[in-house]
């Protein structure tokens, strides 16, 4: 016996499938814990510890390290001032700390936390900085001087200075030679050979302006550049094809990826965490916006755990503009500084 179907029940069954399919792939995260860490000041990159669980966190002119799974404080590295970032190197049993208001960089004995060397770099306003394994350097990305000051990780020693061209953010390696680094003011991506240590390629990535956070899927060899457009900009990290412009949140900084889970994460200051699906190496869809904290604007990953980790704090009422300040700060509330850590609902 012949049936006929109606195409609006067709219509109907597709899309309840697709709806059903979208559900599956939720994220579905939450605020697991608010750790509150003492001490006042401003703040910027951090870093996780895999091994050992441990975060290392920018905190004015001090470096935190912190149990990222109890919040208990378990160490103060004094004397970084105005610290901006921090690169582990667990393979040299060491961490690389830039400290921007007096152009060094801070090398600590990972395990003992105890102090090693102070080095001072080449360049203005150390900020963004990279251990690439497969080179054994330390990149130290100098935001005032467009430069890069490149530090033997055995002997602690500078080797080179590779000039930019333009204002250096945040950058990654793909641990087989290449180190990738954002070009804030040029809107562009620069790829350093790690063993030459000179600037290969540079590559555009328009739609995407200013971009600060990046980060690396490296099966699918993909770049991930957070913007100041609110645009996470895909691009091939082989030949520097733009391949996706994706909307993200507002005040972005970092940016985060998770190769197990496939996903691309951007913590803009307005409070959201943009959560990027990568369905495969050219298809990529936002999963939702995690509420975090206004401020909350850098991000690092623990990838075994999937917790994220986000720097921030409360805010008091922006002063009015002046001739001297046209573009004043909201002032950071005494004893508000917290580390947001996020993880996925069970």
């Amino acid at each position: 016996m012949f049936y006929r179907i109606n195409p609006i029940i067709i219509c109907i069954l597709l899309l309840s499938s697709l709806s059903c399919n979208a559900q599956g792939v939720k994220s579905n995260y939450k605020i697991n814990n608010k750790f509150t860490v003492e001490g006042d000041g401003g703040w910027d990159y951090l870093a996780i510890d895999e091994a050992t669980s441990r975060l290392f966190i920018s905190h004015g002119n001090i470096t935190q390290v912190v149990d990222a799974r109890t919040g208990k404080l378990l160490a103060t590295i004094p004397d970084t001032k105005g610290v901006h970032g921090i690169a582990l190197a667990p393979d040299e049993n060491k961490a690389f700390i830039s400290n921007g208001k007096d152009t060094s960089v801070t090398i600590i004995n990972l395990n003992t936390l105890q102090f090693i060397a102070r080095v001072k770099v080449t360049g203005m306003n150390p900020d963004a900085i990279l251990y690439d394994p497969f080179s054994h350097k330390v990149f130290v990305y100098n935001g005032r001087s467009s430069n890069a000051t490149v530090i033997d990780a055995k002997t602690n020693g500078v080797i080179a200075t590779i000039p930019l061209d333009g204002k250096p953010e945040f950058s990654v390696s793909d641990g087989h030679g290449k180190v990738y680094v954002n070009i804030e003011d040029k809107s562009m991506i620069a790829m350093i050979n790690a063993t030459t240590m000179k600037v290969e390629s540079t590559w555009p990535i328009a739609p995407g302006v200013e971009p600060s956070g990046l980060a690396l899927d490296n099966v699918s060899h993909r770049l991930f550049a957070v913007c100041d457009n609110r645009k996470m900009i895909v691009i091939d990290a082989q030949n520097g094809t733009v391949l996706s412009s994706i909307t993200i949140g507002d005040h972005v900084d970092g940016c985060a990826f998770d190769p197990e889970l496939k996903r691309a994460y951007s913590s803009n200051g307005d409070g959201t965490i943009t959560v990027v699906q990568e369905t495969d190496a050219n298809k990529y869809s936002v999963l939702e916006n995690i509420p975090t904290q206004k401020g909350a604007r850098t991000i690092c990953i623990d990838t075994r755990t999937h917790h994220l980790y986000l720097p921030s704090g409360s805010y008091g009422e922006k002063p009015a503009s002046t001739a001297e300040n046209p573009h004043p700060r909201a002032p950071v509330m005494p004893g508000s500084f917290v580390i947001l850590d996020i993880s996925l609902v069970k």
